[in-house]
């Protein structure tokens, strides 16, 4: 018997080529040959040509999906549930504890890497990594915040003329924050770097403007741990460049639970402070300046030294400061009411 070759429609051609062939005088054989198809194959599409439709190709509808519609919506529903629920001790999917769960559920054994094709094609799933969430985060009260505090904030910051300043602080290591990265297959990259905790601090502001909600962003660089002197000194240095600020900032320890900020902040009424809630950093537009920064522009850096790391961070802020349209990407990815319609 012939394999199929092409398409349906060309496939029909080809038979009823055949057929044609034949009607026309030429011996069955002679038509096979130049057709490249046995004799016996000619034969059989001359007889079924008798029948109406019989030499038509019939479009193969392939395998038959083991998991059915109505089964995927069913394995989404208690992929969604977690692994936990199902036994495993972390919330981890991977393609293998997939397998298992549709052999125990659905009784079909898949090899993982169908399974794989399977989340991807049919239920659009991707490698994802998980954002962390602190058990101690108050989502209500995160919530509540977001809807009554921070627009009072920035009523209050309007009607002062007062600029919004977004601050914190971070670390860069020596040690190499490690991304993945592309490489030939079996040729894992080796990152020489220093094994210790040599490190650098930064203290940071993104600041909106009153009334046109132009972003900008303030930082400086120290070569120990940020303490409240700095801050105070920070903070009076954009008073001075600003003018009124309304500062939101963590409820860390060199903050408002300083003596020395205390201090200064009574000597100064044209800045006030704000507190984000609880646990919820990501509320805060300049946490996406750290995690562009250590986590994407200086990941998979070996420096040599904290000088060679201290250009490397100098740089990388810099260009993120004569960015207004990342400063205001980082402002909608925190998601506050107002200042992300500003910053679009």
């Amino acid at each position: 018997m012939s394999r199929p070759i092409g398409t349906p429609v060309e496939l029909e051609r080809r038979r009823q080529q055949a057929v044609q062939a034949v009607a026309g005088g030429p011996a069955r054989q002679t038509v096979a040959t130049v057709l490249g198809v046995h004799v016996k194959t000619v034969s059989r599409w001359v007889r079924a040509a008798r029948t109406p439709g019989g030499v038509a190709a019939k479009v193969h509808p392939g395998p038959t999906p083991g998991l059915t519609d109505d089964d995927l919506k069913r394995l989404a529903e208690l992929l969604l549930q977690g692994a936990k629920a199902h036994g495993w001790h972390n919330q981890l999917w991977t393609v293998a504890r997939v397998a298992r769960l549709i052999e125990h559920e659905f009784h079909i054994r898949y090899h993982p890497e169908h399974v794989r094709e399977i989340l991807k094609r049919r239920l659009g799933w991707t490698s994802q990594k998980p954002r962390r969430k602190a058990r101690e985060r108050n989502d209500k009260e995160v919530a509540r915040w977001v809807g009554d505090e921070f627009p009072r904030i920035v009523r209050d910051a309007f009607r002062r003329t007062a600029h919004l300043v977004f601050l914190d602080e971070s670390g860069f290591f020596l040690t190499p924050t490690v991304r993945r990265t592309l490489a030939p297959r079996g040729k894992t990259p080796v990152l020489t770097g220093w094994d210790r905790r040599d490190r650098l601090s930064a203290i940071r502001a993104i600041t909106v403007s009153p009334v046109v909600a132009r972003p900008n962003l303030f930082f400086e660089v120290f070569d120990h741990t940020v303490h409240a002197e700095q801050v105070v000194a920070f903070l009076a240095d954009l008073h001075r460049r600003l003018g009124p600020l309304t500062v939101v900032w963590d409820r860390g320890a060199i903050h408002d639970k300083s003596g020395c900020v205390r201090a200064w902040l009574a000597g100064h009424p044209g800045v006030v402070t704000e507190k984000f809630p609880g646990y919820a950093p990501d509320l805060n537009p300049d946490e996406g300046v750290w995690g562009w920064t250590k986590y994407g522009r200086l990941s998979n850096l070996a420096a040599n030294d904290t000088d060679e790391l201290w250009d490397h961070v100098i740089d990388e802020l810099g260009t993120a400061k004569s960015s207004p349209n990342l400063l205001k990407a980082f402002i909608r990815e925190a998601r506050l009411p107002s200042l992300s319609m500003a910053a679009k």
